[in-house]
């Protein structure tokens, strides 16, 4: 029998709540925030110039689907929580900008667009397959913004509502007969990329608008009650709801 060889773990240093530095904050994926980061082991170069940077307070959406990847494909990492009030000089060397998501891919290349991010990912480990047919990559594109727009609206006649209602709405039919994921029995990359910016959605409306997902939209509330229970959306979901809406605030108010 073949010997079965692990990946050493993936170090995954993430930000802690103010005054709680064993708990996990909440970051707004569009605000300019301090990164936290993930070392990598063997991804493109080598396990000491590989790194991932990221803002993460209680793991944004996008820095979620990153760790959701790793989760799926069990591929093993390690937590470190750290103090970004503090940022250390190691980071500044690596990302001056102090832009998020990065990854260092030498001296002179960074990426830092988490959807690269995670088809690097798939690329280095291929098994198991979380790679989306491209006639189905698209579905359910557009929420997040219309999402972000519908928050952030101050006229509430500006259509800003019905448009994410619409979005939603395709993403339900396109659930019935294609479901219960996007591509069918098995998850892939689209429904790890829309399982953060769905909970975010839900914590955050809920809290400021005091709107939730139209009952009537059954196979998106059966899709979202899918993703949100599986083990790895239970391990690397926000701390507490209540930093995610701490995160949108300073959006929402602006």
């Amino acid at each position: 029998m073949a010997t079965v060889v692990l990946p050493e773990p993936v170090h995954v240093c993430v930000k802690a709540v103010a005054g709680a530095p064993d708990t996990l904050g909440d970051c707004n994926p569009s605000l300019p925030l301090p990164p936290s980061h993930i070392l990598a082991d063997s991804i493109l170069i080598s396990r000491q110039d590989t790194l991932f940077f990221y803002d993460l307070k209680s793991i944004g959406p996008f820095c979620q689907r990153v760790l959701l990847t790793l989760e799926e494909k069990k591929i093993p990492y390690e937590v470190k929580l750290i103090d970004l009030s503090n940022k250390p000089e190691w980071f500044l060397k690596i990302s001056p900008e102090g832009k998020v998501p990065v990854l260092k891919i030498d001296e002179d290349k960074r990426v830092s667009d988490s959807d690269v991010i995670a088809q690097i990912i798939e690329e280095t480990y291929p098994n198991p397959s979380l790679v989306t047919p491209p006639e189905k990559a698209s579905v359910g594109s557009k929420i997040f913004f219309s999402f972000v727009t519908f928050l952030k609206s101050k006229n509430p006649n500006d259509g800003s509502e019905q448009a994410l209602v619409n979005e939603l709405n395709a993403l339900d039919e396109h659930l019935k007969n294609h479901g219960p994921y996007i591509n069918g029995e098995n998850i892939s990359a689209v429904d790890l990329s829309l399982a953060p910016k769905l909970f975010h959605l839900e914590v955050a409306l809920g809290h400021f608008r005091s709107w939730s997902i139209p009952e009537n939209l059954a196979y998106v509330h059966a899709y979202t009650k899918l993703l949100f229970n599986r083990e790895s959306f239970l391990k690397t979901k926000p701390a507490a709801k209540e930093h995610v809406i701490a995160g949108w605030a300073p959006k929402v108010n602006s």
